[in-house]
């Protein structure tokens, strides 16, 4: 038996074990996204021929992150950056810091931002990286030199031109201001495009922190008229109350909805007449969870998937919405928040029960579109005002949303599968256009 710092004693591997992403057994996140390609395979004509370029990564680092710890040991974490497409430009995609990140997760989250990077159309590849770590159990010291150290690692690999980190599940402008100050160092240069999401003083873009949540209200919003819901007379139900869920919350607070339940790591809170979403964000940023919230009662975290409401938000981890709990939901729209919270047997069962579902890799684009406006603002050294940015980005969610709600309807399929037949043909056929080399 090992110990890894900041991880869950385990079982040495056999020898002889196959790796999870090729295990029939074991579906993982890059299972799923397999399957989502396959579903959408006979929608891509001519360009099929190309599939296969879909379902491998173009490259997959795997790093070895040793650091002195506070005590005077030193620890080892496992780090990862994997490329999955860059045939339409440099990929992009985040880091995230946790203790169950596994190389199956960040391939998939890795050709999740290929997906989504082509359906709001913007000239990005898809890349994802991630340290099996729980900074929790971290001093600030050793975040900062596990962030150094896994940033020169993977510096071969990265760089404004070639593949740009951004914040994701633990990390933040400040990791990546130390992400960015690493590989300048190593450069000899001052390399402020290299990652995005970093501080303003930095080079960081205004309305950055809000972008993904703002981006799943946006097409809630848009979602919403096509079904003929009121937003201001909506219920909805969070999952995850960070940056995405607690932005997305308190912007469909404002246009008059009830949140009337949220869910974090923390536990379970309700209130049927709904809650003070203001009130309920100072808890959060100063308890970092919205257990123990006053105006609100707690309820147990199961009977989450069971509250009454207009509009589901799960915005925390990957599969969170299981063929255990789908037939439950009793939400009109389901809105992706998260990268990759339903698995394909839940999005069967939402779709039999006729409850939609506004997939990640378009409800929760805003994120990496404001990350490309950063990217352009750090290449020219022009900055945009925030009511400038925030009206980019609502035009661009709105005109992507748009284009596939209609192939929705021609194909009669999905929103999921009309974001993937959006995604794949624009990858698969800037693929074609370039070629093979050599």
């Amino acid at each position: 038996m090992s110990r890894t710092p900041g991880g869950p004693v385990s079982a040495a591997p056999s020898p002889n074990a196959l790796p999870s992403y090729l295990d029939p057994s074991n579906l993982g996140p890059w299972g799923i996204y397999l399957q989502q390609v396959d579903r959408v395979t006979p929608y891509l004509g001519n360009l099929a021929r190309w599939v296969e370029t879909l379902k491998r990564p173009k490259r997959a680092l795997i790093v070895d992150v040793p650091i002195h710890l506070d005590d005077g040991t030193v620890a080892h974490f496992e780090g990862y950056r994997v490329q999955h497409n860059t045939s339409r430009g440099p990929g992009k995609g985040g880091v995230r810091f946790h203790q169950d990140v596994t190389l199956s997760e960040v391939m998939a989250l890795s050709a999740w931002m290929s997906i989504k990077n082509a359906a709001v159309n913007v000239p990005y590849g898809g890349a994802k990286g991630g340290i099996r770590v729980d900074p929790r159990r971290l001093s600030r010291g050793e975040l900062e030199r596990v962030t150094r150290r896994y940033t020169s690692e993977i510096g071969i690999i990265i760089g404004p031109n070639k593949d740009i980190p951004a914040p994701d599940v633990n990390t933040d402008e400040q990791i990546m201001a130390w992400m960015m100050d690493t590989y300048s160092m190593n450069q000899g240069s001052t390399a402020t495009g290299v990652v995005t999401g970093k501080p303003i003083d930095l080079g960081g873009s205004l309305g950055r922190r809000e972008a993904t949540g703002r981006g799943v209200f946006t097409v809630g919003v848009e979602a919403a008229k096509h079904i003929g819901l009121d937003i201001a007379s909506a219920r909805v139900i969070v999952q995850g109350f960070g940056n995405v869920g607690g932005v997305a919350g308190k912007l469909f607070a404002e246009a008059g909805a009830r949140v009337v339940a949220v869910q974090d790591h923390g536990g379970t809170i309700y209130r049927e007449a709904g809650l003070d979403v203001p009130l309920l964000l100072k808890h959060v940023a100063e308890h970092r969870t919205v257990a123990g919230f006053e105006g609100a009662e707690s309820i147990p975290n199961d009977q989450f998937w069971d509250v009454d409401c207009d509009i589901l938000v799960p915005a925390a981890l990957e599969a969170q919405l299981t063929k255990d709990n789908a037939g439950r939901i009793k939400a009109r729209m389901v809105i992706e928040g998260a990268n990759g919270p339903t698995t394909p047997e839940a999005d069967d069962i939402l779709h039999d029960r006729n409850i939609l579902v506004l997939p990640d890799v378009i409800a929760n684009a805003g994120g990496v579109t404001v990350s490309y406006f950063e990217w352009v603002q750090d290449f020219s050294s022009f900055f945009w005002d925030e009511d400038e940015i925030n009206a980019r980005l609502v035009r661009i969610m709105k005109a992507a949303f748009a284009g596939i709600w209609q192939v929705a309807q021609d194909h009669k399929v999905s929103l999921r599968t009309a974001t993937f037949i959006v995604a794949c043909k624009r990858i698969l056929h800037t693929r074609e256009l370039r070629g093979l080399y050599p």
